[in-house]
């Protein structure tokens, strides 16, 4: 099976930026779509933002004008673009790629913890 595996994450103040990337143990042809979710413990995972093949993207209310996600064509798997980070955006965050045929692939998660 297919194995996420999430980059980027670490430890900012409040106001910073983050860039996760996503890289796959092997190539995962087309996808209905891919996104990020995050999870704090003790709290459901949640999507953060997400984005079609066709090109249509979704985020989370409390994300929306602070992130951005976008794709890298050739890999098929996604980026997060966060900025002016708040201290309740601390969490797991976790690749998720949805194949054509239906498959969910996940990544192990990489932490983001932001300080005031």
């Amino acid at each position: 099976q297919v194995q996420l595996v999430e980059s980027g994450g670490g430890f900012v103040q409040a106001g910073g930026s983050l860039r996760l990337s996503c890289a796959a143990s092997r190539s995962i042809f087309g996808s209905i779509a891919m996104g990020w979710y995050r999870q704090a413990p003790g709290i459901a995972r949640e999507l953060v933002a997400q984005v079609t093949s066709g090109g249509s993207t979704n985020y989370a209310d409390s994300v929306k004008d602070r992130f951005t996600i976008s794709r890298d064509i050739a890999k098929n798997t996604p980026y997060l673009q966060m900025n002016s980070l708040k201290p309740e955006d601390t969490g797991v965050y976790y690749c998720n790629i949805r194949g054509v045929d239906g498959t969910n692939y996940w990544g192990q998660g990489t932490q983001v913890t932001v300080s005031s």
